[in-house]
């Protein structure tokens, strides 16, 4: 029983060495998660250098703790790099380019799929925040984006015992994407019957 005891022991050190690492990388972290919402908030505000700023900073610290991370720990390294997707992906279409790719991000493919999910939701703000200051052809412009990219992303629902939470927000993505369908289709409506009421 003395070797059982030997070996359970150094399992218990490896243990405990992987517990504090856990500890302090999802502590670390949550400044990644800061910048990142921050980065979205300026680009609702169409604040687009600071926003590009705080994604950066994010890139860089992301780059860092994978580097030195213990590979067992990467699964609590996956809601800060959905973040960054998240605010990376919202800050190009605010800024009219193409959704950067999950090697230019360098953020695993699970990241990348729930990142984009999340992005639904502040494409639907966008379009609102679009429509309430009269700007209803941004405002479709972007919904066609937000509809396209739900579209791509619905066939995911198939791997959400691989990619955890998957089928669930792209539940959320399609009622989202429903609602706002509705609102955009009243805005048209309403500023075509002002354009017939001009005439």
């Amino acid at each position: 029983m003395d070797s059982t005891k030997k070996y359970l022991e150094k399992i218990s050190k490896t243990l405990e060495k992987n517990l504090d690492e856990r500890e302090n990388l999802i502590k670390n972290t949550r400044q990644i998660i800061t910048l990142c919402s921050e980065s979205i908030i300026d680009c609702h505000k169409n604040d687009t250098k600071s926003a590009t700023k705080k994604v950066l900073e994010a890139k860089k610290l992301l780059a860092q703790y994978r580097k030195n991370i213990n590979k067992s720990l990467y699964r609590y390294l996956i809601p800060s790099e959905q973040e960054f997707v998240e605010a990376s992906s919202f800050l190009a279409l605010v800024q009219g380019k193409e959704i950067p790719s999950p090697e230019s991000l360098q953020v695993k493919e699970e990241s990348y799929v729930l990142g984009l999910l999340d992005c639904i939701g502040e494409m639907r703000r966008d379009v609102y925040d679009k429509i309430r200051i009269g700007k209803s052809e941004d405002a479709r412009k972007m919904f066609e984006k937000m509809d396209d990219l739900y579209l791509q992303l619905y066939p995911f629902a198939y791997f959400d015992k691989v990619i955890k939470e998957a089928r669930r927000k792209l539940d959320v993505g399609r009622i989202l994407v429903e609602e706002t369908r509705i609102a955009i289709t009243e805005e048209i409506r309403r500023a075509e019957l002002i354009k017939s009421m001009k005439k």
